[in-house]
């Protein structure tokens, strides 16, 4: 088992500068260092990858769902407005500064030898880097998953928070630009069990980050309303049936947790009508 000291601190912190010099060099003068703190120019960093991935992937899926490939992938009369799609995409907008806190925040307690996080996958070794990482990904799931109910069970969270993800509930009403549209304490809500897994078992730092982004890319698969019917992945077919029904399927990745706690509900596969599953 590795022990955090100076070294760690250095490599940590060394990495993180690295992704900083990438994206606010290529946005910034040289000199933006100077006048900015390394916590700072860290959320600078997030805020704009944050964006370019949203709007840049989001783009490049409702070219290809909605117009290259129109009535392929989605039914004509399921193909949302591009009033409705701007309205996700000013949702979203508002919220991103505070969504790119928590990663920034991820990092910071990281650098500062306060986690289980690990620089090097051979500090650990590629077997017990594989374990750690799926009980990472279960603690996560399992976050996730009791966090998004509670945001429903609760009634002021869902009325003050949830809610405003939740008027996008008819097919032709979401779209991969809704995956982000939140309020912006519910979406860093949902993300804080990222956060909370560095206390509990050790994870590579890279991997964390890069989680933390594939989260993005995630949820804007969960509302293209595209089922790919990989079992136990939740696809978009389930995650559809939770905007319209509002009871089912919470989980994120996988259908593991709702399978557990009774609250799955499957598409079948030769009508609209969901499944109930028991």
């Amino acid at each position: 088992m590795w022990e955090y000291n100076e070294e760690y601190k250095a490599l940590f912190v060394q990495e993180t500068s690295f992704y900083n010099h990438i994206v606010l060099g290529c946005f910034f003068p040289p000199a933006t260092g100077e006048y900015f703190s390394h916590f700072i120019q860290t959320w600078l960093r997030n805020y704009i990858a944050g964006v370019l991935l949203y709007l840049v992937s989001g783009l490049l899926w409702c070219f290809v769902i909605y117009y290259w490939k129109r009535n392929l992938y989605i039914p004509k009369d399921c193909i949302p407005t591009k009033g409705a799609m701007v309205m996700q995409i000013y949702v979203a907008m508002k919220a991103m500064p505070w969504y790119t806190l928590l990663p920034t925040c991820s990092e910071y307690v990281i650098e500062n030898g306060w986690t289980k996080c690990f620089p090097r996958i051979s500090d650990v070794g590629l077997l017990a880097y594989f374990a750690y990482l799926l009980v990472y990904l279960l603690i996560v799931e399992f976050g996730i998953y009791w966090m998004h109910r509670e945001l429903h069970d609760i009634k002021p969270l869902y009325k003050y928070l949830h809610a405003t993800h939740h008027i996008y509930n008819k097919q032709n009403t979401l779209s991969p630009f809704a995956g982000l549209a939140f309020h912006p304490l519910d979406g860093i809500l949902q993300a804080v069990p990222h956060f909370i897994s560095l206390f509990v078992v050790p994870v590579h730092f890279t991997t964390h980050i890069a989680l933390i982004f594939v989260e993005g890319l995630w949820t804007a698969n969960i509302h293209d309303c595209i089922h790919g019917k990989v079992w136990p992945v939740m696809g978009a077919g389930y995650h559809t049936i939770h905007h319209t029904t509002y009871r089912h399927n919470y989980g994120h990745y996988t259908l593991l947790m709702d399978w557990m706690f009774g609250t799955l509900l499957e598409p079948t596969l030769d009508s609209d009508e969901p499944k109930k599953v028991y």
